[in-house]
């Protein structure tokens, strides 16, 4: 390879996009040294993403960047409904009421999901990374090619701006970089899934006339349904003036000034900031690792956005990886905490995937004709019939939308993760049922003024003990402690949070999924320690 070597640096994050800059976030967090490429200056003229979920919340709480999220964007005091319509100045088909972020009060977490479109959040995401001492984000440089022995990744990069290339020598590399990524492409993945469901437009626009020509008032998301079905869907970017209209199936040679008119039924005024031709997909990676080279986020695996699961999938990768190649660089992880990240992170992705897929033929699928928007009885039938198919199906609370799929998934196969013989609680359960069995993300719960049960979770694992008389920590700490495996231990009396985890010692893990759980002290403390921590 051509380029001078530098000193070995523990990890080589390939993309500076959400899931790359989280993933440095975990390292620089930990100390970890590591360093972020991206062929691109950073700035970003689509906002691809348009909201952040109630667990990417949770996971910006750990990162410390939850507040700035939430004062970025969509307003907190604008209502984030669904508004399903003809055109924006069309009749009505029916409105999904949810309340804004303000006024957002939910019992199972600290933090409910936010309006903070990409535009605003990858900003965020990288001044925290440059916070931190052990992390570098280069900008304009290119990872053009990699090899791997037994022990490290030798990496060229070049620097686009200068065009000199050299050489990193990394003990692990992170492709971050998408699904026609360098990683990716080299690893020759195949993938699972339909693969191309639709081609799709997005059309990123300002307008001050946008929500003076109608009735309907402030929505997040404005839904359209015509004489050809349901096409698109425009979504509140700033909550004052900009927005992003997402045609749902784009055809070759598609005209933008016919796809404004279309959604607003008449002309106005409106500027175009930028456009992005994209394929809709359903795609995930038969495997997630070829040695020492991992993949996370849309390298991995790409949805369809309707369901809002993408970034949602990709930062939970970020957090999995992130602690294992942590734990391991580190010196008190072993091999299993590696092989373990495709068999948590692979099944949550088909899940994510297959259910946006799902939602998305769901809204195609919607009745429709000539007089779905005409005010006549012919026109007031066929709304009918498409307000019963909409709920007869759920879209409003979709079962395969539910916080449950969002929050209550189980790493059910992991090797590093006890389970208990309870039985898992099904995606489609509509209402979000916490759960402290092992494999699941710890439940959430006030300990205080501001204070999260998830605050506790981040850098090492966590043995909570319950009760007023709680039994020993002590054959956990003294484990883990000749093992270096870092370990604290948390004593919680209040009998409300010990109902909700059940068990009254619950040893939890740094993502915050707990790992085994029990009402007595084990006898093997020792080989719980090292099953969880990897090493066997």
């Amino acid at each position: 390879m051509n380029g001078t070597t530098q000193q070995t640096i523990p990890v080589l994050i390939a993309g500076g996009g959400p899931v790359g800059l989280a993933l440095a976030i975990e390292f620089g967090m930990a100390g970890v040294p590591c360093i972020v490429v991206e062929r691109r200056d950073g700035t970003l003229s689509v906002p691809k993403m348009s909201g952040l979920s109630i667990r990417s919340m949770e996971l910006n709480r750990r990162w410390g960047i939850a507040e700035k999220a939430k004062q970025a964007g969509w307003p907190q005091d604008r209502p984030n409904d669904f508004t399903y319509c003809t055109n924006m100045i069309g009749p009505e088909l029916t409105r999904v009421r949810l309340p804004p972020y303000a006024q957002m009060r939910l019992p199972f977490t600290p933090e409910p999901p936010c309006g903070c479109a990409q535009i605003f959040y990858d900003p965020i995401l990288l001044e925290r990374a440059r916070t931190l001492p052990s992390v570098t984000v280069r900008h304009m440089t290119s990872l053009d090619s990699f090899t791997q022995d037994s022990a490290n990744v030798q990496a060229v990069i070049t620097d686009r701006l200068s065009g000199q290339s050299e050489t990193i020598q990394a003990q692990y590399l992170v492709g971050c970089d998408g699904a026609d990524g360098t990683v990716a492409t080299a690893l020759a993945l195949d993938y699972e899934g339909q693969g191309v469901v639709a081609n799709s437009v997005n059309i990123y626009f300002r307008s001050r006339e946008f929500m003076e020509m109608h009735d309907k008032g402030w929505s997040r998301f404005f839904r359209f349904t015509d004489a050809e079905g349901t096409w698109g869907e425009v979504i509140g970017i700033d909550g004052h003036e900009t927005w992003r209209l997402s045609v749902l199936r784009a055809l070759p040679g598609y005209d933008t000034a016919a796809y404004m008119r279309r959604m607003a039924g008449r002309d106005f005024a409106y500027e175009v900031l930028s456009m992005m031709e994209w394929e809709r997909r359903e795609r995930v990676a038969t495997r997630y690792r070829d040695r020492r080279v991992f993949i996370a986020g849309d390298a991995a695996h790409q949805n369809s956005p309707t369901g809002g699961l993408g970034l949602h999938t990709g930062l939970g990768d970020a957090v999995d990886i992130g602690w294992k190649l942590t734990a391991v660089l580190q010196g008190w992880g072993g091999e299993n905490l590696l092989r373990s990240y495709e068999i948590e992170r692979k099944p949550v992705a088909l899940n994510n995937v297959r259910a946006c897929t799902h939602e998305f033929e769901m809204l195609s699928a919607l009745p429709t004709g000539p007089a779905i928007g005409k005010m006549t009885p012919e026109g007031d039938a066929l709304r009918q019939r498409w307000e019963t198919a909409f709920y007869g199906s759920n879209h409003a609370n979709s079962p395969m939308f539910t916080d449950n799929l969002r929050l209550g998934y189980c790493y059910d196969r992991s090797p590093i993760c006890i389970l208990d013989g309870t039985p898992a609680i099904p995606f489609e359960t509509p209402k979000f049922v916490p759960s402290a069995r092992p494999g699941t993300r710890a439940p959430h719960a006030w300990i205080g003024e501001g204070r999260s049960t998830l605050d506790f979770f981040g850098t090492g694992f966590v043995l909570m003990r319950f009760g007023a008389n709680p039994p020993s920590g002590e054959a956990f700490a003294t484990a883990a402690e000749t093992r270096q495996v870092p370990l604290k231990i948390v004593d919680i009396a209040d009998p409300a949070i010990a109902a909700l985890y059940e068990r009254r010692l619950v040893l939890v893990r740094p993502d915050g999924h707990v790992a085994w759980r029990a009402d007595v002290v084990p006898a093997n403390a020792d080989t719980i320690i090292d099953q969880v921590s990897g090493r066997i």
